[in-house]
């Protein structure tokens, strides 16, 4: 597959507990547009659509979606047709995200909030296949098993590291359950919450992979700020100081919760000694091109 990487870079975080090891494997810098686990979530999808006849791939998100932007990249890059359903009516400018989605070549079609809702229901389906002909669908954010079998391959690079713990943002768990499927049983995979009160998670991870527990899971949810997107000035000001030591952009809807999350647990010495902490740094940094000019140092 085009951008499949064979190795990925990991950086080194110095942390106050000397018999810790913290490392960032940086899945950012994969590619530009199709960065982080986006890529992996997307695999399986492409190669279904590159088999079909119809080489069309149909696809959910918000105004603001770094899943819209790297799906529609993906498919200019494979010649494949795309079509991206957005969350709410058509506004009078469209976001930075969604003009770059146009320029890749994404057909955008705008729904009501409250019909998207429905996005998941047999009916709504049969409505867009009327509308559009026949199309691969991707779930919004890769939501399936065959997004998170695509995330499971994150694992093929992370060998190296020898893991005792693995640890990455959460939003809709498919990246989490691929890091299950993969994991060993020795390794802890610790999921970071970036929604208020999301008590869905091991629901969702047993849609993803039909098991009902895994034992390595640890969820600490006190690190999503308020909520989706939600941020303030203790997140801004860790993101800019991260970046000032570690040369490492994080993007406030994911990564700096979870660094921000991990880097708090340390300092409470959950993680024992000689730990060897892996966090995956996820993309979406284009989130940040919504903050105002100047929040950030980089």
């Amino acid at each position: 597959m085009l951008f499949y990487p064979e190795n990925i870079e990991i950086n080194h975080i110095d942390t106050a507990n000397t018999s810790i090891k913290l490392l960032v494997a940086r899945l950012d810098k994969i590619h530009p547009i199709v960065s982080g686990n986006k890529l992996f979530k997307l695999h399986y999808f492409l190669q279904d659509a590159l088999q079909s006849t119809h080489k069309t791939i149909l696809t959910f998100g918000g105004a603001y979606s770094n899943h819209l932007v790297a799906t529609a990249f993906a498919c200019k890059a494979y010649q494949l047709n795309c079509i991206g359903i957005v969350r709410g009516e058509k506004p009078q400018a469209l976001s930075a995200t969604l003009q770059q989605c146009i320029k890749l070549g994404m057909q955008l079609h705008f729904i009501s909030r409250e019909e998207y809702k429905n996005n998941e229901a047999e009916s709504f389906t049969t409505d867009l296949k009327n509308k559009f002909g026949h199309f691969i669908l991707i779930p919004e954010g890769g939501f399936s098993t065959q997004g998170a079998a695509g995330a499971a391959k994150i694992m093929d690079l992370l060998h190296h590291c020898n893991a005792t713990h693995i640890a990455t943002a959460t939003g809709t768990a498919t990246t989490l359950a691929g890091l299950l499927m993969a994991a060993n049983n020795k390794q802890q995979i610790i999921s970071i919450p970036v929604i208020k009160n999301m008590t869905d998670i091991e629901s969702r991870i047993k849609i993803l992979t039909g098991k009902n527990q895994f034992n390595n899971l640890k969820i600490l949810g006190d690190y999503h700020f308020g909520g989706y997107a939600k941020k303030n000035t203790e997140l801004i000001n860790f993101i800019n100081s991260f970046y000032k030591k570690y040369t490492i952009p994080t993007d406030f809807v994911y990564t700096a919760k979870m660094m921000f999350g991990i880097m708090d647990q340390i300092s409470k010495n959950y993680f024992p000694a000689e730990s060897t902490i892996v966090c995956l740094h996820t993309g979406g940094l284009q989130g940040n091109h919504s903050l105002p000019s100047g929040t950030l140092i980089f």
